[in-house]
């Protein structure tokens, strides 16, 4: 038997060491707005084909969410974490070959394959939060771990950005006017500036699984200590279902906002690619900002009323951003990030309130609903493609409208609701 001390240290060094698995997931998957306009560049994409690279990306979390959720619950917590970790660094390491032969294909899929990995870590890192401690704490625990994700975020957008993105911007007329030699030169040197940054996030990944591996993770004994099944009869539960629904539209609007940033601050304020990379790291920052002020303002103000505030405000700033836009509506984005910080630890933690023993089911399906960062983005491309790519944020708004709908009519419990009204 350990002491409690010993028990309590351990517990500790799990939470940091699960903390950093935050950071990672939020540095692949906020690469992804540098990835389209980059690929869109070495590739010759359009702006609807440009969208598959987050379809590639989110798409994963659906298909690999369950099976993650059964591998944690055949063996453990740690399993699946560093199984996770290791796909994702054999999708990473595939940007090497991908970028020789410039294959757009090929890019999709080792996305799909980085993806994979993170659903692993998503699927065990934030049910694992909620349950590693107080249960009356475990939204403002997940939102502190959730802010080391906006840390990750504001380093893939602020840092790894200015090593894959040269500045290089060429109009169509320019690029046919190249010999085709200079064309393909030009062309396959966008392609290989990716290659060292994923390369340096695979060997970190693979050096996170050997940490992982070697420290002992204690088991957690969960209240709602029943296994992971695929039972559809969580869905019975309102404020899930709806929960579910939320989700699928934040993680949509969160991915269209900062993936086609870039497009609009150069199609609505006529920002240069390089300026509009650095209002990106700003924007990102604005999140990680959001998220620690997020669960500061949650120690005095319930999670379902800033949920109500915060996404009410993302509503307005984005109808200035599609009425208006200009350099004003890239600082109103810049707001909406800052609002939209707490909405995906906050939706998770409020949807799985009370399930009891349905708890595990109810994360993965979760996990599933962000599925939404690869649909909801091709709407957004394709109304960037028939119209343009300011009058396409209307898409994210409506997003965040489900999102208030949510937090003002469905995000509380059967039983807490009969108590508010009694």
């Amino acid at each position: 038997m350990h002491s409690t001390t010993e028990t309590k240290n351990t517990l500790k060094l799990t939470f940091v060491l699960v903390i950093s698995l935050f950071f990672l997931w939020a540095l692949t998957g906020n690469l992804i707005p540098v990835l389209i306009p980059h690929l869109r560049k070495a590739c010759q994409l359009n702006d609807f084909q440009s969208a598959f690279i987050d379809s590639a990306y989110w798409v994963s979390y659906f298909f690999f969410a369950l099976p993650a959720a059964w591998v944690m619950r055949r063996w453990s917590y740690k399993t699946g974490i560093i199984t996770g970790l290791l796909i994702a660094a054999g999708g990473a390491i595939l940007f090497f070959p991908a970028a020789e032969l410039r294959s757009f294909g090929l890019f999709l899929f080792a996305l799909f394959l980085v993806a994979a990995g993170m659903t692993f870590l998503e699927t065990a890192a934030n049910p694992y939060i909620t349950v590693i401690g107080p249960k009356e704490t475990s939204v403002q625990r997940l939102n502190f771990a959730q802010a080391f994700n906006g840390l990750g975020a504001f380093v893939a957008a602020f840092f790894l950005s200015k090593v894959i993105l040269s500045g290089k911007e060429f109009s169509e007329a320019q690029l046919n006017a190249m010999s085709p030699e200079a064309l393909n030169n030009y062309l396959l040197s966008e392609a290989r500036s990716v290659q060292v940054p994923y390369l340096v996030i695979a060997g970190v990944l693979l050096l996170v699984a050997l940490t992982f591996r070697l420290v002992h993770f204690p088991k957690v004994h969960e209240e709602h200590g029943g296994g992971f099944s695929m039972n559809l009869r969580v869905f019975r539960h309102m404020h899930f279902r709806w929960g579910v629904i939320a989700q699928f539209a934040y993680v949509g609007a969160q991915v269209c906002i900062s993936s086609f940033f870039i497009r609009y601050a150069g199609f609505s304020a006529d920002m240069p690619e390089m300026d509009a990379t650095t209002f990106l790291g700003m924007l990102l920052l604005c999140f990680m900002i959001g998220r620690y002020v997020g669960t500061f303002l949650m120690q005095k103000t319930a999670p379902r009323t800033l949920l109500i505030y915060y996404s009410a405000a993302c509503v307005l700033l984005l109808a200035y951003c599609v009425l208006q836009g200009g350099r004003t509506g890239v600082y109103c984005l810049l707001m909406v990030e800052f609002f939209m910080s707490i909405m995906f630890p906050t939706i998770f933690s409020l949807a799985i309130k009370d399930l009891g023993d349905e708890t595990k089911t109810a994360s993965a399906f979760l996990v599933m609903s962000i599925v939404g960062g690869a649909l909801v983005p091709l709407g957004l491309g394709a109304v960037a493609y028939y119209y343009n790519v300011q009058l396409a944020y209307a898409v994210p708004m409506i997003c965040f409208a489900v999102v208030l709908y949510y937090a003002w009519r469905h995000a509380l419990p059967v039983t807490e609701k009969k108590l508010l009204s009694s």
